[in-house]
């Protein structure tokens, strides 16, 4: 290409940022990345009323947590900024008199209630619920007059009648719309602000953007903003519609529907890493071996417009967490010591002011992370880690809690005391030399010593959990499961 390309995500802070936003970035940020072009971020702010306090941080979060950084673009900078819309608001004046002085945009003066009477009316007489264009041809003196007064206005556009709006989109190819459909939209509001449409255009002149690459609820949207690309005189940047995402039931995937935010996903312990990938494969197949676990570097290598398919993509979340424990097997367990580390204080599993050796954490999160899709689910599932047992899974213990289990547990502790070295190996050599010894299965005091230890019948395994937890932990733990069994005997036999 012989300009340099120029992408952007423009979200708007009404909220946090949802998976399809996340998407869009993402896509966009790619196509950048893959072309040696630039990805801006621009934050559209015009609409006041549904202004969130604080989104706007979650999003910058967001799309850092993620490693979708901005070449340009708020606290990053760039020539063509400022890169927040409020503060453009003069610019979006300036260009809509130079399209009222070109008479292709005029003053509409009508009030709220007429232009919802008209709607009314109209939708009952089955028409299209456009504005009827009342305004339009007002004289020079009707709209001095009306100046003068300080009525209220906005500023739409002319919509040219009998005409065909043709654009190529790059995943859908040819769309056309019919003029008679479009109805002569509000470019600025009358408290000064700009519509969507004409800061959005506005915004993509000026920042120099050659490719638009956004959702696919924007292509009825795009005849209107070519319109307003050909009254100003502009070259119009290429388009591609994004397909949806939907919902396991088939529906769109929405924020009103409840679609979780970027941050949700953070906050029970998804990599970043993981939903970069699982993001990436939303609409975009690589093709080839469909090869779905792949890098950062490699998803940039591969991405192209041409394998994003125009049909909706379906959120399975079962994927993703699938996906995230492969991440997680792979992923060094230091790096990821201190979002445990938090998720283990969130949960009060255990306290500041414990003194747990990072070394002994991450012994733990080594452990536990080829069985767990998500840092939450480790944190929960390492409880017995950094204490004891309060209860004993009761199932189990009716199971594997017996007189036999008592006399057992009491004779390997012995053994136990005096063993000196105490690694995994030497620990299951000492067990399975007692088997022997008492000729028994060695199911028969494996699975007593992990209910004793940990208060319930499932986990890594045995060994390494009894490595990590030490001998000081194990012989008190087991002297306290011999005494609940001795206890629930004595109980047992009185009510009998």
């Amino acid at each position: 290409m012989s300009e340099v390309l120029r992408v952007r995500f423009a979200p708007s802070p009404t909220g946090y940022l949802h998976l399809g936003g996340a998407r869009t970035a993402l896509f966009n940020f790619l196509f950048a990345r893959h072309n040696n072009g630039k990805f801006i971020l621009r934050i559209e702010d015009t609409d006041r009323s549904r202004y969130v306090e604080n989104s706007l941080q979650e999003i910058y979060e967001s799309l850092k947590w993620l490693g979708i950084n901005w070449d340009e673009g708020p606290y990053v900078g760039g020539e063509y900024g400022p890169y927040i819309q409020s503060e453009r608001l003069e610019l979006y004046k300036k260009c809509a008199q130079q399209l009222i002085d070109k008479n292709v945009a005029y003053r509409c003066f009508c009030t709220p209630q007429r232009l919802e009477e008209v709607r009314k009316i109209r939708e009952k007489e089955k028409m299209l619920t456009s504005y009827d264009r009342k305004c339009r041809n007002l004289s020079n003196d009707e709209i001095k007059r009306n100046l003068e007064k300080n009525i209220p206005y906005v500023i739409r556009l002319k919509i040219p009648d009998n005409r065909v709006v043709s654009f190529y989109d790059m995943i859908r190819g040819n769309i056309e719309y019919r003029t008679e459909v479009l109805d002569d939209l509000v470019l600025l509001k009358s408290d000064g602000y700009p519509t969507y449409h004409l800061a959005n255009v506005v915004d993509d002149h000026e920042m120099a953007i050659t490719h638009v690459l956004r959702g696919d609820e924007w292509i009825a949207s795009t005849p209107r903003h070519i319109l307003l690309y050909e009254a100003f005189e502009w070259k119009a940047p290429k388009f591609a519609h994004l397909p949806v995402i939907l919902d396991p039931s088939g529906g769109k995937l929405s924020k009103r529907k409840g679609a979780a935010s970027v941050m949700d996903y953070k906050k029970i312990g998804i990599l970043p890493e993981a939903l970069f990938n699982f993001l990436a494969l939303l609409g975009w197949s690589p093709g080839g071996e469909e090869k779905e676990k792949m890098t950062k570097e490699e998803i940039i290598s591969l991405f192209s417009l041409d394998k994003v398919s125009p049909k909706g993509s379906i959120f399975d979340e079962k994927k993703l967490f699938w996906m995230n424990g492969l991440y997680l097997l792979e992923v060094e367990s230091k790096k990821i010591y201190k979002e445990v580390y938090n998720f283990l204080l969130s949960k009060e599993i255990i306290k500041k002011e414990d003194e747990i050796e990072e070394t002994y954490i991450i012994k733990v999160i080594d452990l536990l992370k080829s069985r767990s899709k998500t840092l939450s689910e480790l944190t929960q599932n390492s409880f017995y880690f950094f204490k004891d047992p309060s209860n004993y899974e009761e199932k189990a213990a009716k199971k594997y809690f017996s007189n036999k289990t008592s006399t057992l547990l009491s004779e390997i502790l012995k053994e136990i005391y005096i063993l000196t070295d105490f690694s995994k190996e030497k620990i299951e050599l000492l067990y399975k030399n007692f088997c022997e010894s008492k000729r028994i299965q060695l199911s028969e005091i494996v699975h007593p010593t992990r209910l004793a230890l940990s208060g319930v019948s499932f986990g890594p395994g045995l060994f390494e959990l009894m490595e990590i937890l030490g001998k000081e932990t194990i012989i008190r733990r087991l002297q306290k499961a011999i005494e609940y069994i001795e206890n629930s005997r004595k109980i047992n036999n009185l009510e009998s």
